[in-house]
């Protein structure tokens, strides 16, 4: 639980850095990448301990999947409250559902004796 609570807080974090800029475009390219930079660094203060603890419970695999399921859900939230004129569309809960798919396959399929990849 610790390790998904991290990862929403360094998401939320990496969103602002990515794409909040987007609602002030006559800021300066130089200004808003420093401004992102700074913002990128308690995404890290975040996302590394995630990983670190979670390392002890999931794979790199499975930490990744989780990361990106969060980070979709998060994005979902930014969107609908930080550019509230852009909507969800129906391909974005598609796309999603897709990655959730992913989840499936890294969590619960299990295959019975295939080695893993590169051994």
């Amino acid at each position: 639980m610790l390790t998904v609570l991290l990862l929403t807080i360094s998401n939320v974090f990496m969103t602002f850095a990515w794409y909040g800029h987007l609602k002030h475009k006559d800021s300066a390219l130089w200004k808003v990448i420093i401004v992102s930079w700074l913002i990128a660094f308690f995404e890290y203060c975040f996302q590394v301990p995630a990983n670190r603890y979670g390392s002890n419970r999931f794979t790199v695999a499975q930490l990744k999947i989780i990361q990106e399921v969060i980070t979709l859900l998060v994005f979902i939230v930014f969107v609908k409250f930080y550019f509230e004129s852009q909507p969800i569309r129906w391909n974005y809960i598609a796309g999603f559902a897709c990655i959730l798919l992913a989840v499936f396959f890294v969590f619960f399929f299990e295959p019975a004796t295939t080695p893993a990849l590169g051994h």
